[in-house]
Formats: structure tokens, sequence, C-alpha cells
């Protein structure tokens, strides 16, 4: 768990700044994401950020411990399926941010707004021996034995919406491929990309591509391909939650997430920003051949997708 506090650092700032109240935002996000439009935030406002950074599962227990005494005021979480169930508590408020005219209609709400997006890929280590992969079936072939990560469905939503793609639309025939072949399954995403990094492994099934091209960045030898067949999306929304007491702060915030610097910070992540006319050096949208996700369907089946998905990982 990450918590900190973010505040202008040059002391004019602080002594012209009018007295706005501090928010406090959550988020499943990337912790230097997370930090720069924070900081970008209070430059330009002076209203300092109170930040806690953590996994999906620790926010949201978070969130519900402080149920008596809720203190957040803008969550991001790393599932849409958060936007979704939040609205339908009645925990979120309206918000229609000016800047946010140049994002599509599928990446906003009245409740909620993409801060970025991220989408699954083969991550793949060129130095591994081993061909490169153009297609998720690749994976299931003899070069690839005993030389491929997934991610677990259970612990990463994302991961949960490819396998319950792929399923719908190929069929359960390419995960039992996978599993002959000696696939393994490994905790969230980190812990499947880490061997693939290491070179134990050769590619991890279902990569968080934004994660694996911050390792290119840093000189990590691996390789982010999306199959032609197909892939999904991960929108990351922004909520500002109904109880906040710094409701015109954080519509500010949204407005700061969504604008022409803050959207370039989120590029720079190696997220695909939200709004469409931001570039980003990396494949956008547009680039990628999206699966249909009826996301009704697939949250109501989660049971049975995942029980199907570890029986035939256990085989």
């Amino acid at each position: 768990m990450l918590k900190q506090s973010l505040r202008a650092s040059a002391a004019f700032l602080a002594l012209a700044a009018p007295a706005f109240a501090d928010i406090t935002v959550y988020t499943a996000g990337p912790a230097a994401l997370i930090e720069k439009l924070a900081e970008g935030f209070t430059a330009e406002t002076g209203v300092g950020v109170e930040v806690f950074q953590a996994t999906t599962g620790q926010v949201m227990a978070r969130i519900e411990a402080e149920a008596a005494n809720p203190v957040v005021d803008v969550l991001i979480s790393a599932s849409w399926d958060t936007a979704t169930d939040f609205a339908a508590r009645g925990w979120l408020v309206s918000y229609d941010s000016p800047n946010a005219a140049n994002v599509p209609d599928f990446l906003k709400t009245e409740t909620a707004v993409a801060q970025g997006v991220s989408a699954l890929a083969i991550a793949w280590n060129p130095t591994s021996g081993t061909p490169r992969p153009a297609e998720w079936s690749d994976l299931t072939t003899e070069p690839f034995r005993d030389l491929v990560t997934l991610p677990d469905p259970a612990q990463s939503g994302a991961t949960f919406e490819l396998v319950a793609a792929l399923s719908a639309s190929q069929g359960w025939d390419l995960f039992e491929g996978l599993a002959a072949n000696g696939a393994i399954v490994v905790g969230a995403n980190a812990e499947a990309l880490n061997p693939v990094l290491q070179g134990a492994k050769a590619a991890v099934f279902g990569a968080v591509d934004y994660i694996s091209f911050n390792g290119q960045a840093k000189g990590e030898t691996i390789e982010v391909i999306f199959p032609e067949s197909g892939t999904v999306i991960a929108p990351r929304p922004v909520m500002i939650l109904e109880w906040s007491k710094n409701q015109d702060e954080a519509k500010q915030f949204v407005d700061y997430i969504l604008s022409d610097a803050g959207q370039t910070v989120v590029a720079d992540s190696n997220l695909m920003p939200a709004r469409g006319d931001i570039a980003a050096a990396r494949p956008l949208i547009a680039d990628l051949t999206i699966l249909p996700v009826d996301a009704e369907a697939v949250q109501g089946a989660r049971e049975s997708t995942l029980a199907t998905f570890g029986e035939t990982f256990a085989k």
C-alpha cells in the first residue's frame, strides 16, 4: 500500500493559491501515473491531493472498512465493473466534464469516464529461442511447451474478461490446448510477467500491455503482440463519490485528468489515453481487433467460467 500527500512545492504558489479543500483519491492504477497527475493538478489549482494507491482488491477493502466514515472523493478503478456496481448502488455523482468531449461514448457514462485504457496481449521474450507468436493459438504449439504463463482470471479482472471472450468465440479448446502444452497459471499480472522477463518462460498469454511497454522502456527484452483474432480492452474509470464533501474540487480533478496535460501524462505511462485526439507512442484502440464482451452476461456467468477454467488447468 502507498499513501502519500502530494502538494505544490513552490512557496509562492502556497501563498497565492485560494484556500481550496484537499481531495482524497483512491486508485488501482500505476503509482507513477497518479503521482504525476496529482503533482500537475496541484501545481495548476493549488488543491492538495491525498493518494491511496493499491490493488483493486485492497482499494475496495479500504472503502468497505471506511463505510461508516468514508473519506475518498475520487476513485480510479482498474475495472469498469466497479463503475457499474457503484452507479447501481447510488454512490456516484453525475458529472460531464467539458474535457470529455473527445472521449468516445463507450468510454463514458453519466457517472464515470475513462482515465485511460489498457489491452491484453501476448508478451513474448525474443531471446527465448521460440518463434515469434502471432496468435493466441501459437502458444499451444510444441515450441512453447512448458514455456507459457497466464495470469489467474480469479485475481485479474482483465484476464477474466479475456478468458470469457475467447471461450465464447472459440470454445474451450484453446485453453485445453494451453493446459495440455504445460502452460501454468500464476498469480496476478506481474507474477505472470516476471518469469518471462527473467528468461525462465517465453511468453505470457494475456499480459497487460502497458506493464510490458513500460518494461520495454526500461530496457527489458520483451515484445508486445496483439493477435489479429482479437483481444479485450480494460477502460479505467474515474468516479466522484456521492459522499464527497469536496465535489467541486473533485470535478476539477476529473477535468485535469481529461485535459491535454493530464491525457499526455496518461499516454506517457503507456496506457491508451481516453481522448481520441491525444497521440501515444503505442497502438491505440483503432489499431486493435476488439472482441465483443457482454458485460452483464459475462459477470452473470463468472462462477461457472472460473470453475471451467480451473478444471481445465487442474487436469
